[in-house]
């Protein structure tokens, strides 16, 4: 059955970048958060996006019109997601809560497939809380998710093969590159990703360079389009942090044991982008000389 219908929980900053690229792409969408202020302030923000998107030459302004006509805000979980064919979850990287929503949504979502953006929680533990672990599945985007070109696909120990088919032909269609990897801690993506940013953490915090500089040797010594600390910023030194705190248990290696500088900034609310500040300082999408510790 094809997809038709999206429900997106979650109306952080995945929640509403997933929302706007279903949305851009034909897809019905209705978006809820339990936070009031974040569902009132949704459809503005979604619009926002598309505005920049048409600024940028990216969308026209009948295509960005078109896409924001498709986006709901929905005032309760059961709104959102009792009429759709797929749902993605987008909440903080809590098992505890992802696995009450999924309880909840196995109750009010009975034929969707039941999907999780999570970047490192365990996808079997998630789908514990679901009675139909064969629809439960991580689909992993990747921020902003109407500009970033991968998806990774995270299939559970008992998820079918036609979850599986129907995610990677719904990716497809988002105009987007599917990976499929098997739930293990960090996936592919964030393990690989943490291991890289971590060390170069430990670099700044060594004064083996500057920021700009260990940024630049990666990008222009080994072809990656952005560095690994300008990621981490944009990713969130919150995220980084906790998925690091996740890796490091779960795993029981050192590779993943958080810097102190890392916890440091967290602790100070230099999240990174989002706050303004973190490795480097941030006006709009500019980062500024990084911070000279």
């Amino acid at each position: 059955m094809k997809i038709r219908r999206v429900a997106v929980i979650g109306a952080g900053t995945m929640g509403r970048g997933i929302a706007a690229l279903c949305a851009s792409r034909g897809f019905e969408t209705a978006v809820h958060d339990a936070v009031p202020a974040a569902r009132d302030a949704v459809s503005g923000a979604i619009a926002a996006l598309f505005e920049k998107a048409r600024s940028r030459g990216k969308m026209t302004e009948e295509d960005a019109r078109a896409a924001a006509a498709r986006v709901r805000a929905a005032s309760t979980l059961s709104d959102a997601a009792s009429s759709a064919d797929l749902v993605i979850e987008a909440a903080p990287e809590s098992l505890e809560l992802k696995k009450a929503i999924f309880s909840e949504l196995d109750r009010l979502a009975p034929a969707a497939i039941l999907g999780t953006n999570t970047s490192s929680l365990s996808i079997r533990g998630i789908a514990d809380a679901a009675g139909r672990r064969g629809r439960v599945i991580g689909i992993h985007f990747f921020n902003p998710p109407l500009a970033m070109p991968l998806v990774e696909i995270v299939v559970g120990p008992e998820t079918d093969r036609e979850t599986v088919d129907r995610i990677r032909a719904f990716v497809d269609s988002l105009g987007k590159e599917s990976i499929v990897v098997r739930d293990s801690p960090g996936f592919a993506t964030s393990r690989l990703g943490v291991a890289l940013g971590l060390e170069a953490i430990r670099m700044v915090e060594e004064g083996v360079a500057s920021a700009a500089d260990i940024d630049r040797a990666m990008e222009a010594g080994y072809g990656h389009a952005m560095g690994p600390l300008k990621t981490s910023d944009l990713v969130g030194l919150d995220v980084r942090l906790a998925i690091a705190e996740a890796l490091a248990r779960e795993l029981s290696d050192e590779r993943f044991r958080p810097p102190e500088l890392l916890r440091r900034l967290v602790a100070e609310g230099k999240t990174g982008k989002k706050a303004g500040e973190g490795f480097y300082r941030w006006d709009g999408n500019e980062a500024r000389p990084p911070r000279r510790d």
